[in-house]
């Protein structure tokens, strides 16, 4: 019979709690080495990506935006009264004078109007005529009795001469004498208040035919209205041009201010430019500019900036001092480059695709030989269209990805294949 031993015993429950121990020690240390590990790299594909080198030298900083070519004379023509379309006479594209006849309108009372104001006005002249006529034959008898008046004061004179020279010689009385005097002295009187009296009604002839004449103006201005109005129902284009729009129908009334056509000089040309309104901030009057029309590049200058913000664009206005290339035309789309300044040695890259001017960015750069790209931040300076200056972070010949690395944010590096 066996009898069991208490130290062998012992001892195997010891080993094996040390071996136990140890397992989750060495457990431990594996768990906390592979923590402390940083998280593998992502692999990229290299194809896609934007990839750029930075260099240091002149930048060209513009803006840039699409719009389009529009007329520097454009008139829309509006009717001046109710009317109807009866007639159009020409349609949208084609070349017109000033003179030439677009719509013909009709309005009944517009044409009864203007006769009735044409006759008023041959009614008033007639008036004004038959006034001019009475007055002049008045003055004429006015005239007529102050020279009478004046011929029997100089009678009453020599009577008067006479008989005092008679009176000392005795052949006629000193009553005589005085009576003719008397006489004298009267007509002088009748004579000096009938010139007066001549001198004042030439004034009120003038201010009677004054107030005739200023009536006959004013029936006269009511009739060239009214036959203004009767011309207006032929609509004439006014500007040499090309008719561009005809927004109405024939049959359809219209009401004063509707527009009934547009007319534009096509020879004139001027690019509206859409710049988006961060990149709007700089740009100012006078600048050089140059449009893409697609049969070629115009240069031109800023000549008006939009004060008002619309669907977060600015309208720019480019003028184009020479002629523009074959094709242009009213509405064609264009797309326009504005140059705010040019910089000298600067350390600059192509624009990312997601960074301000300005600001700071994180940013990929790749490693030597290309393999990997680290997260760097960089510190962004002015931009351009195509390209922004770096103000830190990188280095002349440091090459970084451009494309939107969003994706990867989480991630310090990156592994290109």
């Amino acid at each position: 019979m066996d009898i069991p031993r208490e130290d062998q015993t012992r001892q195997k429950r010891l080993r094996k709690l040390a071996a136990g121990g140890a397992g989750l020690l060495a457990l431990g240390l594996v768990t906390l080495g592979l923590s402390r590990l940083s998280p593998a790299a992502p692999a990229v594909e290299r194809g896609p990506l934007w990839i750029e080198t930075v260099k240091r030298g002149a930048m060209l900083r513009q803006v840039r935006g699409p719009g389009t070519l529009v007329p520097e004379d454009i008139r829309w023509i509006s009717v001046l009264s109710e009317a109807r379309v009866e007639r159009i006479l020409v349609l949208p594209g084609a070349a017109v004078k000033p003179e030439t006849v677009l719509l013909e309108l009709s309005n009944p009372e517009i044409a009864l109007a203007a006769s009735d104001a044409a006759l008023q006005l041959k009614a008033s002249e007639a008036e004004l005529l038959d006034l001019r006529v009475t007055l002049q034959s008045k003055r004429l008898d006015q005239e007529a009795n102050a020279a009478r008046i004046q011929s029997e004061y100089k009678q009453a004179r020599l009577r008067a001469d006479v008989d005092e020279a008679m009176s000392k010689e005795g052949l006629v009385s000193d009553l005589t004498v005085q009576l003719s005097r008397v006489t004298a002295q009267e007509m002088s009187q009748r004579d000096e208040l009938e010139k007066k009296r001549l001198g004042i009604e030439a004034d009120a002839v003038l201010a009677r035919l004054a107030a005739q004449e200023a009536r006959v103006d004013q029936v006269r201005a009511v009739a060239r209205l009214k036959q203004s109005q009767l011309e207006g129902l032929k609509v004439r284009a006014g500007i040499a041009g090309v008719l561009q729009q005809v927004p109405v129908q024939v049959g359809q009334r219209v009401t004063p201010g509707t527009n009934l056509a547009r007319v534009a000089d096509p020879a004139r040309l001027k690019a509206e430019l859409r710049i988006v309104e961060t990149q709007a901030k700089d740009v100012v009057i006078g600048q050089d500019a140059e449009v893409d029309t697609r049969n070629g590049v115009a240069k031109g200058k800023v000549v008006r900036i939009d004060p008002a913000v619309q669907n977060g664009t600015v309208t720019v206005d480019v003028a184009f001092p020479e002629a523009l290339p074959k094709g242009a035309r009213p509405d064609l789309s264009v797309d326009g480059s504005i140059e705010l300044e040019r910089l000298t040695n600067v350390l600059h890259v192509g624009r990312p695709a997601l960074g301000q001017e300005r600001t700071q960015v994180w940013m990929f750069k790749l490693n030597p030989g290309g393999a990997e790209a680290t997260r760097v931040k960089v510190s962004l300076g002015r931009g351009s269209a195509s390209a922004i200056e770096i103000a830190g972070g990188l280095a002349e010949g440091d090459r970084v990805i451009l494309s939107d690395t969003s994706p990867w944010d989480a991630h310090d590096r990156i592994r290109l294949h």
